[in-house]
């Protein structure tokens, strides 16, 4: 199996040549969406590298609300369903501290410069 270049390296090439080389030589609005590219592409970077320990830590989370074994996918499903019908208490400071936690992971992938992480993250 072939393990270099890896997904992230690759990213960051693009995103490299996009920064370095093309989008100096553009202007208005092609300069903006060059930057819009960049950002997603950084951000797909970060799914790729702390997507799935963020999975791994909210399934585990949700095992322990939930009593039993699933997928993330299953597990956050019938969360949402318990909270919707009232058998699961969305003020039960275990679902609360999850669903920050949750938050937190994501943001950290979507906007890590966001300016209330460090204090949503506490």
């Amino acid at each position: 199996m072939i393990t270099h270049p890896t997904a992230s390296e690759l990213i960051e090439a693009v995103i490299r040549f996009i920064e370095d080389r093309a989008a100096p030589q553009l202007k208005d609005r092609d300069a903006f969406l060059a930057r819009v590219a960049v950002n997603a592409l950084n951000t797909v970077r970060r799914e790729i590298e702390q997507g799935p320990a963020a999975e791994a830590a909210a399934t585990e989370r949700l095992k322990v609300i939930l009593g039993r074994d699933g997928t993330w996918t299953e597990l956050n499903e019938a969360l949402c369903t318990g909270i919707e019908d009232g058998s699961i208490d969305a003020a039960d400071p275990t679902v609360m501290a999850h669903l920050k936690a949750s938050i937190i992971d994501q943001v950290r992938i979507d906007q890590p410069n966001y300016a209330g992480l460090r204090t949503l993250a506490g």
